[in-house]
Parts: C-alpha cells; structure tokens; sequence
C-alpha cells in the first residue's frame, strides 16, 4: 500500500491507539505494539524477511526487534539514571531543602512565584505527581503565613512543578524524546532550550494563578488552618531526620549538567588532547547522570541513609519499568512507520509537510496527550511517529530537531482533565472540586501549551 490510501491507513492507525488506550484501557505498550504489527503489515513489510538480489528487505518480526532494542539502547540508562537521582532526592529530604532554598531567594513576600519557582526547580529530577505531595505542606504554609490565596498557590505550584517535567531532562520524557529524534548526545542543548521555553510558560501561568485565585476558591481557603499548617510544616522537615546542606541537594543534578556542557564546549570549539577526551566522556549523557548518581548516593551517606539504597533503586526499577518498555514500544512504531512507504511519500510532498514545520508535532502530542492522559506516552508515542518525518517537516539541523522535541512537549501539557493522574493530584491536594479542578488545572495547562508554542515558533525564526 501507498500514496494517499496509506497516509489514510496510518491516520485510521492513530486514531485506533487512541481509542485503546483511552476508552478501552489498554495498556499503552499493548496498544503501541499491536498497532504497529498490525499497520506494518498493511503498509507492505513482508511476513519474513525477503532477498532482493543483494538486498535483505527486514520482515515484521525483525523490524518491531530492531525497533525495541534500538531504544533500549540508547535510552534505557539514562532514564534510570534520571529517575534514581531523583528518587534518593526526595526521599533524602534534598528536594524539600532545594525548595526552602527558591523560598529563600525570592523572598516570603512573592508566595506564588515562590511557589511556581519551587516546583519548577524540584521537578527537574522528581516526576510532578511526586514533587507536588512533597511540595504540598510548604505550599499550606506559605499560604496561611502571606495570606494568599490558596487556587492560586495550588496553580502555581502545578505549573511550574508540570514545565520542567514535560521540558527539561533527565525527566525521562523528554530524554526519551531527545533519544528518539536523535539528539539525545545533544542533551545539553535540549536542556537549555527546555529552560528557555519554560519561561513563557511559568510567565503566563504565574499571570493566570494570580488571576484564578482571585476568582476561585477552594475548601483551604475557608479552613483555619494556622497551627495544623505550621505544625505539619515542621513536622515535614523533622520526618526528614538529618537534611542534606543545600549545596549537596543541587550537585547531583547541577554537576551532570557541567559536565555535559564542557563536553559539548570541548566539542563545539573542537579540543584536542587527553583532556578533550576527558571532556568528551565525562560530557557523554550515561556518564554525565553517572556522576550525578554518585554524588546522589552521598547525600544518601551524609543522611545516613544508605541503607535504604537497595529499597530505593528497586523502587526506581519499579517506577522507570513501564516507562521503559512504553518508550520502545515508541520505537517499534517508529521503525515501522520507517520501514513503509509513508516517508517516501510524506518527503516527495515535502512542500507541504515543512509548511505545517513544528506544527505538526505539537498536535500530534496534544492529541495524544488530551485522549489519553499521560505526558510521557504523548512525548513518547510522538517522537516515535516523527522521527522518520523529520526531513520531510524541514528539520534536519541538531537546533531544529531539539525544537522538535520542545514542540512535542509542549503538546503534552495540553492538556491536563479527568483522565491525567496529575489533575486529581492537584485538585484533592488542592482542596478543590472537579469542576474548579476544569477552570484552574485544565485551563492553566492549555494557556501554557498554546504559548509555548508559540513561542517556540518564533524562536525557529530566528534559530
């Protein structure tokens, strides 16, 4: 099958991945994978694979094989890397100290920034279902101790914890995105530009908290809750036991950032010499959140926490599993869609494919994001789908791929209802109703998905 009747087979696809896992809920990597057995055999890979005089054209069995173990190769460390530093973060108490450190530098007097700035550092390394139930008692508390309103801490916090996490790695959304795409040895650069789009995103969302809170309130606002809050804020730092100084809680995701900014330095400027080498390994992303990871387990040390570390690395393991396999069922489809004739036909109507550009990623993911709930398949499953479009959306520089993923994460926050884990986080944590949860959570998550990219065209201008 090809030409117009394929492109018809692949939307029809889509559609039907959707509809799994949304309505019929099944799991995401079962939904992935049939489709792409099933949309491979349609689009013409053969049953097995087939010589064609010198040629070996891959047969289906060997095309979903190459595809799994393709992503388990180039991403599947980093990601459990990722999530290790960020799970001996929290429970070492180091993501609640980098969260007293935001408060402190911006002041008592700007709550909601405070609160918003708060979330969108610790979510870096901790997923933002975690980093909110861990952030919620300081939220509380700087609400009843500023008086401010508690809608508009609750969206400022839920903004800035859920930017970093669709945006900025070692989240393993992004990261398995970067990977997918084929800038994952360009992590730095997705890193910069993720912190750069976050900016309008935090900026509209800070605007629109302010906004909400004034408009909405929620069962915490008509609540006393001076002494319970003050109470179970310290109570938090003291379960905490021994906390770690506040420039260890930063090292274990600041140093892996260095160090894969100097490798790419040593590259970009082209060192020569042992030290470049140096440079080069150290900067290497599994290398990089290695050191993270070792600077990690010291805060376990200093906590005199290393005997939860087996726990807490089987823990991960637990967590990272699904991700892992939902992201090569990503590259499966990925390589399926490859293998047919869909990209010969996509990039001979380039034309009209590099006039959508960026586009097309963003409402590919926010389809994907509003029908089935979860950001990271929605970043996953995308980037899966683009990879072998690139060329044929115009994108082919290691900028403009890494825009691509921004793109892609921009339309998994878009958006957040009923069927995203993370909206029911917010609301009960919130102390609002479903349908404050709609005009607060719901709303908030759309405005900073349409700016964002916006604003990530405009950056492609002049990039």
């Amino acid at each position: 099958m090809t030409g117009i009747p394929l492109i018809i087979a692949f939307v029809v696809a889509i559609a039907a991945m959707i509809l799994a896992i949304s309505k019929l809920k099944i799991h995401p990597f079962l939904s992935i994978m049939a489709i792409s057995l099933i949309f491979g055999l349609v689009g013409g890979i053969p049953l097995i694979d087939a010589k064609v005089g010198d040629k070996t054209i891959p047969g289906i069995a060997t095309v979903i094989g190459q595809g799994f173990s393709g992503t388990f190769t180039s991403i599947g460390i980093v990601i459990i890397l990722g999530a290790l530093i960020g799970m001996i973060l929290e429970v070492t108490g180091a993501a609640f100290k980098m969260a007293d450190a935001i408060v402190k530098l911006v002041g008592a007097k700007r709550p909601v920034l405070a609160i918003e700035l708060m979330g969108w550092v610790v979510s870096i390394p901790v997923f933002c279902d975690s980093g909110f139930v861990i952030l919620n008692p300081i939220r509380k508390a700087l609400a009843r101790r500023t008086g401010a309103s508690s809608v508009a801490m609750t969206v400022a916090l839920s903004a800035g914890l859920y930017t970093s996490h669709v945006f900025i790695p070692p989240t393993p959304g992004p990261i398995a995105a970067a990977n997918t795409l084929g800038v994952g040895d360009h992590l730095l650069l997705v890193i910069g530009l993720g912190a750069l789009v976050s900016i309008p995103s935090l900026i509209v969302a800070y605007l629109f908290a302010q906004w909400v809170g004034r408009r909405v309130s929620s069962s915490e606002d008509e609540e006393n809750l001076d002494a319970d809050i003050e109470a179970g804020y310290e109570q938090l730092r003291a379960s905490y036991g021994k906390l770690p100084s506040t420039w260890l809680s930063f090292a274990p995701i600041i140093v892996p950032i260095l160090a894969m900014a100097l490798g790419s330095l040593a590259t970009m400027l082209k060192w020569t010499g042992f030290g470049a080498e140096l440079a080069k390994f150290f900067g290497t992303p599994i290398i990089a959140l290695g050191l993270g990871t070792l600077i990690a387990v010291a805060v376990l040390a200093v906590t005199n926490r290393m005997g939860e570390f087996y726990e807490v690395t089987n823990e991960t393991l637990k967590v990272v599993g699904p991700i892992l396999f939902i992201t090569a069922a990503g590259g499966v489809l990925g390589k399926v869609i490859a293998s047919t004739d869909i990209v010969t036909f996509i990039t001979s109507n380039a034309t009209a494919m590099a006039s959508v550009g960026l586009f097309f990623p963003f409402l590919l993911s926010a389809i994907l994001k509003t029908a089935q709930g979860s950001s990271t398949v929605a970043l996953v499953t995308t980037a899966g789908i683009v990879a072998p479009l690139l060329p044929a959306l115009g994108l082919a520089t290691p900028v403009e791929i890494a825009l691509a993923v921004m793109a892609i994460a921009a339309g998994a926050m878009t958006v957040s209802h009923a069927n995203d884990s993370y909206f029911w986080v917010v609301t009960n944590f919130g102390g609002m109703t479903p349908q404050q949860g709609y005009r607060t959570q719901t709303l908030v998550t759309l405005l900073m998905g349409v700016t964002s990219i916006v604003f990530i065209w405009l950056l492609s201008l002049v990039l």
